[in-house]
């Protein structure tokens, strides 16, 4: 069981994040919108309330686990050095000052 659950994938790219982060706004601005005019005309601020709070919702669910189309850009990174390398590069350079 707790290996099903490190093998999930817990990392999102800079580009998932920037297209997390336009979902995010987009729905939580239209459903404060929409909430903000149904709460008019039924004249009920808790309806308007109620509406951004399952924007919020909704939103949550759709930004914060890094779903797939967050990861589709993913970065390589440099290998690690040799920790003995880097420090006989160390050497090297203070020899030539």
């Amino acid at each position: 069981m707790m290996d099903k659950i490190k093998a999930l994938p817990t990392h999102m790219d800079f580009d998932g994040q920037r297209r997390a982060e336009r979902i995010f706004q987009t729905i939580i601005i239209l459903f404060a919108v929409v909430g903000l005019i149904w709460g008019y005309i039924c004249q009920q601020f808790s309806q308007t309330v109620y509406i951004l709070g399952a924007g919020f919702l909704l939103s949550c669910l759709l930004t914060l686990p890094p779903w797939p189309m967050y990861r589709l850009k993913p970065l390589s990174w440099q290998k690690p050095r040799d920790e003995n390398h880097s420090s006989q590069i160390q050497k090297n350079k203070k020899k030539t000052k």
